[in-house]
């Protein structure tokens, strides 16, 4: 049975429902005759291949749940039949990519194909459309999609937490289970097509967030984009979903992530940082998050409406008769158009009463104002749909009876399926689209609105309007959707508001003509401009960006199951081989080692900072050896390291950067000769206490030659928020003092001007080299960002002309991070064992194992 943990889902994914793995019927596809990726005789793909690809056509493979098809059997041969969905964004934003550009699609259908039809399906599906379907089983189909997608992350993605087991479903772990193994699936259809050196892949919306895992897993180097069209909660209401972590971990296993709005980008960059301890910055206009080396750029694009397929509608015979038929019917009206699905997200209910709010306020609006409101199909089922449509029709019941007539109905619900011509009529004729969602991913109806109320040349010549007449258009928008930000001109809503919204309603049928006219001209320039093709095009050239660097770096993966993730790391960056540094370690004379502390000696993790046994005895045996100089370079206080390392009488201790230097316990403290003057410390502790007051969790250290604001005990959001602002806050009062502020790991430091680590270690080495003892062999290893001046310091002093011997170095930061070290050492764990290695090649052999050695290699 799988543990909890699901460390192997990897590898368990095709079983945990009993469900056999995705036969590999369907080839990988050829695009130039002859030449195929390599195959093992299993059929997968052995690894990044090195092998040159470029006789191949440009391809990107497009994954979602489901694929742009129509489908319905033929009753008379009954034989499946097959026809693109004009009307699927994944066939829509083709237009944004190079015509030469092959598309491969990946993803179910909407309908069930008998396990005997599989095949041939398929095959047809392939030949006919380039789509490769992933063929569910009936029951995994309805975990995955009805249980997991919409009973979970949909409601949760939607602010929505099943309080109670009558409002929602809770989590279901099989219904988890169903999840990951649908995405299996899906990654196996990827794998069976892709060419991981050329192909691009990008894979769309909730339903495929851990498919990134399996792909990057399988092909350490995939190029793989994702884009959420949801909305993304906020930390607080994501941080509840048990599965939260493989889910994150799942996203960043792609190259890029897309976001509608900035609020959604915002909440996933709040979580990877409360959840996996990540943080991001703009690199040159970019958001990017720094994922083991790999960094995943986060991309912020509301999609756009498909101009030409929207404007091929408008052109219709029957959008036209349609239009004169409705202007006709609600002659002398101003006519409002909703166009919702029957969803509890949508707030039609919420939308209902501030119309009725508006007629009760407005009662010369009677029988001058109507509500049009179409209701698309439920997209799922449940208690909480039949409510929201229970409510709606009860208060259109009570809107109409109470102001309407026999004549006049001021809510008109269109609860049927409406043809895509008739919308666009009614998208056409009305003054003022409202959208009300109490939360909704993008919601493109403000955008289809905007550009039937253009209308087109040959819709003007059909009503005989002339080209140049003014257009206008309002609209109401909720604030709590995607496509809010991006319509500046709209009247912006709190939907719960009713009063509020009410307002809006009424600013908008009795907005003055030239007001109507420049916002309709201002969101027609963006909408236009910015189409589904604009969105795929920029998207694209995100997401090659962000793969450039792919093969510069080498490329590993760690981790089990979905916790998988690539380390990648520049090809001169190594973990360092303990065996490595011994050997150079015995065949040298002198030796210059520099240690840190914290997060080196000793975990950061820990509490007791107080070094551990093994760890005084390792550095009293590497500082016994005489050939050894061995310095603990630290940012604590000469206090705190002489009462930690007080068992070490012979270990150098340099305090505080170095701005107090002792070579062992029986020397003086030597002082840094950059300042003496500390009058800064009058103007900086005021400040940090201000900050230390409005920041719970933080606290300060007071050293004898700086001061730091600690803020690793507060909210990470805030705290960081709180250290940018100190830094800048700092950086300007201390502009003509000589002091220095910098920001490190959960702390803002102020000290001397001129002091760091790189010093020390310069002064350590000139100091050894002027005695008469050059050292032939230089380790340093540490942790933070400090430590960088004493790799960078070290790396330039042994380059130095006056030394007679160019010494073995051997800098070494400790976790796997962008660093100017040559190598690099896990964790504190890790270090102890190096010092241990070295540590027992300074001790010295028993009298009678060395005579033995001596009579052993004599022999030999």
């Amino acid at each position: 049975m799988a543990s909890r943990s699901y460390a192997n889902l990897l590898d368990l994914a095709g079983d945990l429902l009993d469900i056999p793995h995705t036969p590999r019927t369907i080839p990988r596809i050829m695009t130039v005759p002859g030449v195929i990726s390599d195959l093992d005789a299993s059929g997968r793909y052995d690894g990044d291949s090195d092998v040159s690809s470029s006789g191949y056509r440009e391809r990107k493979i497009l994954v979602a749940n489901m694929l742009p098809l129509q489908a319905k059997r033929d009753i008379d041969t009954g034989k499946w039949c097959f026809s693109l969905d004009e009307d699927s964004i994944l066939l829509q934003l083709k237009d944004g990519l190079p015509s030469d550009t092959e598309v491969i699609y990946v993803g179910s259908l909407k309908v069930e194909i008998e396990a005997h039809e599989q095949e041939v399906v398929a095959q047809k599906l392939l030949e006919d459309f380039n789509c490769i379907p992933t063929f569910l089983p009936h029951d995994l189909m309805k975990n995955f999609y009805l249980g997991f997608c919409k009973q979970q992350l949909w409601p949760l993605f939607h602010y929505m937490l099943p309080m109670f087991p009558d409002h929602g479903e809770r989590f279901d772990r099989t219904l988890w289970k169903a999840y990951v193994s649908a995405n299996k699936i899906f990654a196996d259809k990827v794998m069976e097509i892709i060419n991981p050196d050329d192909d691009f892949v990008w894979v769309h919306d909730y339903h495929l967030m851990v498919l990134p895992t399996f792909l990057r897993k399988r092909y350490n180097r995939v190029k793989l984009g994702f884009f959420l069209h949801s909305p993304f909660p906020s930390s607080e209401i994501y941080r509840t979903l048990p599965v939260r972590d493989e889910i994150l971990r799942g996203l960043l296993n792609t190259d890029l992530i897309g976001f509608h709005t900035f609020d959604y980008a915002r909440h996933f960059l709040s979580c990877c940082k409360r959840m996996l301890g990540l943080d991001y910055e703009s690199k040159r206009g970019h958001i990017g998050l720094d994922y083991f080396g790999r960094t995943i750029f986060i991309k912020i694009l509301p999609v756009g409406i498909h101009m030409g397929r929207l404007e091929s509608v408008l052109n219709l015979q029957s959008t036209t008769a349609k239009l004169k038929e409705i202007q006709e019917e609600f002659k002398g009206r101003k006519v409002i158009l909703g166009v919702d699905d029957m969803d509890i997200f949508k707030g039609i209910s919420l939308k209902l009463l501030a119309v009725e709010q508006l007629l009760e306020q407005n009662r010369d609006l009677k029988g001058k104002v109507v509500l049009i409101q179409i209701v698309n199909p439920a997209r799922s089922s449940g208690k909480g749909v039949q409510e929201a449509k229970r409510e709606t029709y009860s208060i259109a019941q009570r809107i109409n009876d109470t102001y309407g007539s026999n004549h006049y109905q001021p809510v008109i619900l269109i609860d049927r399926p409406v043809p895509r011509f008739e919308k666009s009529a009614y998208y056409a004729v009305a003054e003022c689209c409202i959208v009300n969602a109490v939360r909704d991913g993008m919601n493109l109806v403000p955008y289809k609105y905007i550009v039937c109320r253009q209308g087109t040349a040959q819709m003007d010549k059909a009503l005989s309007r002339k080209s140049d007449s003014p257009r206008t258009s309002t609209i109401v928008v909720s604030e709590f959707i995607g496509c809010s930000p991006s319509l500046s001109g709209a009247i912006r809503v709190n939907p719960w508001n009713i009063d509020a919204v009410a307002d809006a309603l009424y600013s908008a049928v009795t907005m003055h003509d030239s007001e109507k006219q420049l916002r309709h001209e201002k969101h027609y320039r963006y909408v236009s401009s910015h189409d589904v093709a604009y969105w795929a095009r920029s998207f694209m050239q995100d997401l090659e960006r962000a793969c450039k660097d792919h093969y510069t770096k080498r490329c590993w993966g760690m981790g089990l199951g979905l916790g998988f993730r690539v380390v990648s790391l520049s090809p001169g960056f190594r973990k360092l081989s303990v065996d490595h540094i011994v050997s150079a370690y015995k065949r040298t004379g002198k030796r210059a080692i520099f240690l840190d502390y914290d997060g080196t000696i000793v975990s950061k993790s820990s509490i007791n900072k107080t070094p551990s046994p093994e760890a005084i005895s390792v550095l009293n045996d590497m500082c016994n050896d005489p050939k050894n100089t061995v310095f603990i370079v630290s940012g604590r206080a000469r206090d705190s390291l002489s009462k930690w390392l007080t068992s070490c009488k012979r270990i150098g201790l340099a305090a505080e950067h170095g701005y107090f230097l002792r070579w062992n316990k029986d020397s003086e403290w030597e002082t840094s000769q950059l300042s003496s003057e500390f009058d800064w410390k009058k103007i900086v502790e005021p400040v940090m206490k201000l900050y230390t007051e409005a920041t719970d969790g933080s606290n300060i250290e007071t050293k004898e030659s700086a001061l730091v604001w600690h803020h690793e005990d507060a909210d990470p959001d805030f705290g960081s928020c709180q250290a940018k602002e100190l830094l800048n806050h700092l950086e300007s009062v201390l502009a003509n003092e000589p002091a220095v502020v910098t920001r490190g790991q959960h702390i803002v430091e102020v000290k001397p001007q001129g002091l760091n680590k790189g010093l020390v270690a310069e002064k350590i080495l000139s100091t050894m080299v002027n005695s008469g003892n050059p050292p032939d062999f230089v380790m340093c290893v540490g942790d933070d960002i400090s430590d960088e001046d004493m790799f960078e310091s070290i790396l330039r002093t042994v380059s130095c002309p006056s030394l007679p011997v160019v010494p073995e170095i051997f800098a070494c930061t400790v976790g796997q991070k962008p660093s100017k070290a040559k190598y690099y050492l896990d964790d504190s764990a890790d270090v102890m064992k190096l010092l241990q290695g070295l540590g027992g090649s300074s001790k010295p052999k028993p009298r009678h194992l060395a005579q033995f050695q001596v009579s052993f290699e004599s022999t030999v």
